[in-house]
């Protein structure tokens, strides 16, 4: 072979071996953003003005524990999701229509509700509480509203045993509010008596501003917090259930719940 010839042979030898580099380095890349295609995205409804488990920060991003505990969920199981804020009493119409596919918001488990959707298993203990302003010494309890005003948010359990309460003859009337920051200013103001809401909700309101609002008497009743999916959809469920199982076992789970509090300061 002459000298020419085996240059020739070289040079296509080198060639060949950095075509089929280049080839499986594409092939590596292409499994890699396949892999990251095919991570399902799921639409998740919130409403962001409920902390400590929903908030809105100075950014406009939605924080807080149910952000954090989907997130812990979610990189366990392999999917992402996309928050959209708005009015709790029209996240389950939300759900059923396919407009999102899972509720994270604070939602009580209620047999009502469950009638509407799949909860997921409880995710963290709650109730309702009676809550007054701090200097009111008239109501101590549920005996003492008769004929008095409440304060609740639209759509939640809170709202509902105001109205328990309202067919009984003890309540006189209910306002309610899209959210719960404007129960509790309607309360501080006066332009009603006592508020309804979730005990969480309403300890953390009041570590973070306290002397506005105190809770009296005992919990109206005992409550869980559920993840909620549409009906039928069981694989979506054993991906929350699953994940957030593996996150308790984690020790991820306790950290959440004792960085609680810390969601009032955003």
């Amino acid at each position: 072979m002459t000298k020419m010839l085996k240059i020739l042979a070289l040079l296509l030898v080198i060639t060949t071996v950095v075509f089929a580099a280049g080839c499986a380095d594409q092939g590596e890349e292409g499994a890699e953003e396949g892999a990251e295609e095919e991570m399902p995205t799921y639409y998740v409804g919130t409403e962001a003005q409920f902390p400590p488990f929903e908030i809105v920060d100075d950014e406009g991003n939605i924080i807080g524990f149910d952000v954090d505990l989907m997130n812990a969920i979610a990189e366990d199981q392999g999917f992402k999701f996309i928050y959209q804020d708005q009015d709790f009493s029209g996240l389950i119409p939300a759900l059923q229509t396919g407009n999102i596919d899972i509720i994270a918001s604070g939602m009580t488990i209620t047999e009502e509700r469950e009638g509407q959707v799949d909860f997921s298993e409880p995710y963290i203990n709650a109730g309702l509480a009676l809550a007054v302003t701090v200097n009111n010494e008239e109501i101590q309890g549920v005996d003492d509203l008769q004929g008095k005003t409440l304060a609740v948010q639209t759509g939640s359990t809170g709202f509902f045993k105001a109205e328990e309460l309202k067919e009984a003859g003890i309540v006189a009337k209910i306002k309610d509010f899209p959210h719960v920051n404007e129960a509790i200013e309607e309360v501080r103001i006066g332009g009603a008596d006592a508020m309804i809401n979730d005990i969480p909700v309403t300890n953390a309101f009041i570590a973070a501003q306290p002397g506005v609002i105190k809770v009296v008497g005992e919990p109206l009743n005992s409550e869980s917090y559920g993840f909620a999916v549409r009906e039928g959809n069981t694989e979506l469920l054993e991906k929350i259930n699953t994940g957030l199982q593996n996150v308790r076992d984690s020790g991820k789970y306790d950290e959440l719940i004792a960085d609680l509090p810390n969601y009032m300061e955003e």
